[in-house]
């Protein structure tokens, strides 16, 4: 390992650690403070492809703990208000991006646009809720529902739209592929892994290797996000649903308890970290109104989109709203939908620097609206646990 790469880390977990505190004590979300510390180290020191690729660890522990923390009856649940979001939520958002850019851009770059601001990703959401204990209510099960079908349906339309452009026509055998790919996957992950992981785990228990169960489980969690990206899914998709496969054994507290901390003191704060540091600062004058409105557009849309789905979906509008903010982020699916596009050079170097900085934006301003939405419901639940333990 270069001494340089061991210097960013050290300088990444000061930063994140200072940064997190500051936040903290103005009553703002750690997070936050993690990003706009990572912006502000990028300006000394650039990101580099070896501390990346070490913070992506973060998000997938990151969505790994959320898959913990959930368990598959609560989904079943959420199940309807959750693909009533993702699918209201993801139209609203694609006729928006398309409404906005057709002017600038004309038809066909419309269409990609708008394909790139459908899905959502949760990692920083799911950050922002775990910090207001708020992951296991209504809201948070639905978010997390309704993101898995979210970045499905963007992949799709995706697809269909690359087709469309590239071919001039659409093969429904591809997009046919994509969701057979994740009906089996999902299946795999649901039925066949947690009875699977159960009798495994209990095996190394009995042979005398108890700590080697919190090993074990990092070594399928990697295999099975591998596995995700390597069908062509998203690799967080394959941690959050080993997570929530091994939330359906005994070993889901233990393995909880221990992920938690290793996660939450290094890898988690690395990532947030590095979001802030790959923040484009230096060229958002260059890209101008275009990129301001687009991203404002991407902000508005999934309120809209998303809240509207969960009142369809029978939730109260205080509920929708929180939903509707939690599902403003865009980070990794996005990037992924871009590369994409850019492989088949249907978009230029330029969308790059506009979807980076609608994914800065989105970042930026989902936490101190997450707290805000759910501000009172968390005092009212401290005042609760306050007056319950007799003080």
């Amino acid at each position: 390992m270069q001494v340089e790469l061991i210097m960013y880390i050290s300088l990444m977990l000061a930063i994140a650690e200072t940064f997190g505190w500051i936040f903290a004590r103005i009553g703002q979300p750690v997070v936050l403070g993690q990003i706009i510390g990572g912006i502000l180290l990028g300006t000394f020191f650039p990101p580099t492809e070896e501390v990346k690729d070490i913070s992506m660890v973060g998000v997938l522990l990151l969505l790994f703990l959320a898959g913990l923390e959930s368990s598959v009856d609560e989904l079943k649940e959420a199940g309807r208000a959750g693909v009533s979001v993702a699918g209201i939520g993801v139209f609203i958002a694609f006729l928006i991006g398309f409404a906005i850019v057709y002017p600038f851009k004309g038809f066909n770059q419309a269409l990609i646009y708008g394909a790139l601001t459908t899905p959502t990703s949760v990692s920083l959401t799911v950050r922002v809720l775990m910090e207001l204990d708020a992951l296991k209510t209504r809201e948070g099960m639905t978010i997390l529902t309704a993101a898995i079908v979210d970045d499905i349906l963007g992949i799709i339309i995706l697809t269909v739209i690359i087709s469309l452009l590239v071919q001039g026509s659409v093969h429904y055998t591809v997009i046919a592929s994509i969701i057979l790919r994740v009906i089996f996957f999902l299946a795999v992950a649901l039925y066949i892994v947690p009875p699977a992981i159960d009798r495994l785990l209990k095996k190394v228990v009995h042979l005398g290797f108890a700590d080697s169960t919190i090993t074990l489980s990092m070594a399928v969690l990697f295999a099975f996000a591998y596995f995700a990206e390597h069908m062509n899914l998203a690799s967080i998709l394959g941690a959050y649903l080993f997570g929530l496969a091994l939330s359906e054994t005994e070993f889901r507290k233990p393995i909880f308890e221990h992920t938690r901390i290793i996660a939450h003191a290094i890898f988690i704060p690395l990532f947030f970290v590095d979001v802030g540091m790959n923040m484009p600062m230096q060229d958002i004058k260059s890209i101008g109104f275009f990129a301001i409105v687009f991203s404002l557009g991407a902000i508005v849309s999934k309120v809209i989109g998303c809240g509207l789905g969960a009142l369809v979906g029978g939730l109260t509008l205080k509920e929708s709203i929180r939903i509707g903010v939690g599902m403003i982020p865009r980070m990794g699916v996005e990037l992924a939908m871009l590369t994409v596009a850019l492989n088949e050079g249907i978009v230029g170097k330029e969308a790059y620097i506009v979807i980076v900085l609608m994914i800065f934006l989105t970042t930026l301003v989902t936490p101190p609206f997450l707290k805000i939405s759910f501000g009172k419901q968390v005092e009212e639940e401290e005042l609760t646990e306050i007056f319950e333990m007799g003080y």
